[in-house]
């Protein structure tokens, strides 16, 4: 298996953060959502949206308490087709040694629901898998570096919204421990939409 791990989003990951979210969005969102919408949200258009605004959360943040986390796959080269790549192909791909592939993200701040203390809450507010990488343990690596996170940052609670009918992800969290705490909200878009929240604690 190819090297991996999560580490914080640098710069130079936010073409592949926004690839990443719209891959996983189209991949994930498909069977729930409505189709205009989702063509929306994952479009050319909205595509240059969410790098705008990945580029901030990445370089710019509002605080330290706002992180972005990105899991990795080390690229494993066939070395064994390097004399077929003649001299210059060679050195490109050597160069290649020990890059990386972004195969998943998540980031989380502090909790902004009015009900919810922002100094003992924090939320995960974004958690995708690109779906060419499920079932590598990238998901349970970024749930666990954010735990680890936000408890250094002495929180004792996170919270996070899942559309209720995305079984795939409500399942994985509540094997993880997490629980719906019973607030929930509907989106129009296209249609009513829910969406629930869960709860962990970390203390």
């Amino acid at each position: 298996m190819a090297d991996v791990g999560v580490r914080a989003a640098r710069h130079d990951d936010v073409a592949a953060v926004t690839s990443t979210q719209i891959r996983a969005w189209k991949y994930g969102y498909r069977d729930f959502l409505p189709e205009g919408p989702l063509e929306q949200m994952t479009g050319p258009a909205a595509e240059d949206l969410w790098r705008r605004q990945w580029d901030e959360a990445i370089v710019s943040p509002p605080s330290s308490r706002h992180r972005v986390l990105v899991a990795v796959e080390q690229v494993v080269l066939d070395t064994d087709a390097f004399p077929a790549l003649g001299p210059g192909g060679i050195e490109a791909a050597a160069a290649m040694r020990g890059a990386e592939r972004v195969a998943g993200l998540a980031s989380h701040a502090p909790a902004e629901d009015p009900d919810l203390d922002p100094s003992t809450t924090g939320e995960m507010l974004t958690f995708l898998v690109d779906p060419d990488h499920v079932r590598r343990g990238h998901g349970s690596r970024l749930l666990n570096a954010t735990v680890d996170h936000l408890r250094e940052d002495g929180y004792r609670t996170i919270v996070t919204w899942v559309f209720a009918d995305n079984h795939a992800v409500l399942g994985f969290l509540e094997s993880a421990g997490w629980g719906e705490d019973g607030a929930e909200r509907v989106l129009n878009i296209g249609r009513p939409v829910r969406m629930v929240r869960l709860a962990t604690d970390i203390s």
